[in-house]
């Protein structure tokens, strides 16, 4: 077998909202589509992949490096012993090649976008859905046949008042999330107070109610948010501070003992074993945010939950960001804590199977073949679009 082709594109999934740090008035994600020569009722087998929100299409990685890289290798040196299915390791390791180590920046974002589709198209290949084939070679078989998922939301939207956010936080719960996010740090610490107590109004306790500052606080501002924050109980207080800044996280666990979370701006392994090395994260009450789509896809996400085992953590303490099918095919089966969910916004990228609802906090997945994306017909047209 052999990839025939390779498409990628741009798609705006531009948005009124604002988070503490940007506005989503120009976002843009890039697309790819794996072709292969595998061909499936009377059709080629076709892996997609597309990054996460909050990075923009990486075009020019993608057209000068990666995929040029692929088109020139020796279709066998892709695909596995057997010479049935690709290999996604093999795959990485030949866009990776000529890299220098370090200084990640957002190459890891266009070769995590790559490794979305070529995962897909790996599973289609072997017709189970992606989370069966990585509970079957990964973890001993077992796969979570529900996940654990949040609504996040509660961004700064013009001329939303009070009111509009618990109408919005009330929503979530009417489509069965029992915890929802919402952004703070884009106002004052009055303001974000009076619209936590709303949001908790609508939630009934602080456990249900997770908070997410964006990076934008210096160590402070980060304390003075702890102190205000500690006495509601929320489910966590994510990413205080710039997600390089191990220090500040370091120094903001010595003043909060409640749950935080971070890890989303983190795209190697290295950089994850760093925040574990020099962070201060607490693997008893502490979430890591990792998401593969950003940071060089399943593959290093692989080294990642070696790293974390090694140092004692489980990985049921991550819930990665992003929202997607392909963390939601990982967390079911590699056995991690759950996975982040987008209800209203980033759309159609965000969400999961259109006929899988949520109930009491909790998705199942489609048993189709691949990571899903042909359970979401707006979003499995964009995709097809590339090739057809």
């Amino acid at each position: 077998m052999r990839i025939t082709a390779i498409h990628s594109a741009v798609v705006p999934i531009s948005s009124p909202i604002r988070n503490a740090y940007i506005d989503f008035s120009k976002m843009t994600v890039s697309v790819v589509a794996v072709v292969t020569d595998v061909m499936r009722e009377g059709r080629p087998v076709v892996g997609y992949g597309f990054n996460s929100n909050g990075r923009y299409a990486q075009q020019g990685l993608l057209a000068e490096r990666f995929l040029p890289r692929l088109r020139e290798a020796d279709p066998a040196s892709l695909v596995n012993e057997a010479g049935d299915n690709l290999d996604p390791h093999r795959i990485w390791a030949t866009m990776f090649a000529n890299e220098k180590p370090g200084g990640h920046g957002e190459r890891s974002v266009a070769i995590g976008t790559v490794d979305m589709a070529v995962w897909d198209a790996v599973a289609k290949i072997a017709e189970q859905p992606l989370s069966r084939l990585l509970a079957d070679r990964y973890h001993a078989g077992q796969v979570d046949d529900r996940v654990f998922v949040y609504a996040a939301g509660g961004y700064y939207y013009p001329g939303k008042d009070l009111t509009a956010l618990q109408d919005e936080m009330r929503s979530y719960l009417d489509r069965g999330y029992t915890v929802v996010k919402m952004k703070i740090g884009g106002a004052s610490l009055d303001e974000d107070l009076a619209r936590i107590e709303a949001v908790l109004a609508v939630v009934g306790a602080g456990d249900r109610l997770a908070v997410d500052a964006n990076g934008r606080f210096d160590l402070p501002t980060a304390i003075a948010y702890a102190k205000a924050l500690e006495p509601y109980g929320l489910f966590w207080y994510e990413e205080a501070g710039d997600p390089l800044d191990y220090a500040l996280q370091a120094e903001l666990a010595e003043h909060y003992a409640g749950p935080m979370a971070t890890g989303e701006n983190l795209f190697s392994m290295q950089d994850a074993r760093n925040l574990i090395r020099h962070g201060g994260m607490r693997s008893d009450r502490d979430w890591l945010q990792f998401d593969c789509a950003l940071s060089y896809g399943l593959v290093e996400y692989l080294r990642t939950l070696d790293m974390l085992r090694a140092h004692g953590w489980s990985a049921r303490r991550c819930i990665p960001h992003g929202g997607h099918q392909m963390s939601l095919n990982i967390a079911a089966g590699l056995g991690l804590g759950g996975n982040e969910s987008y209800p209203d916004v980033f759309q159609p990228f965000g969400g999961f199977a259109d006929d899988t609802p949520v109930v009491d906090g909790f998705v199942g997945l489609p048993q189709v073949p691949g990571i899903g994306i042909e359970a979401k017909p707006r979003l499995h047209a964009v995709l097809r679009s590339l090739h057809s």
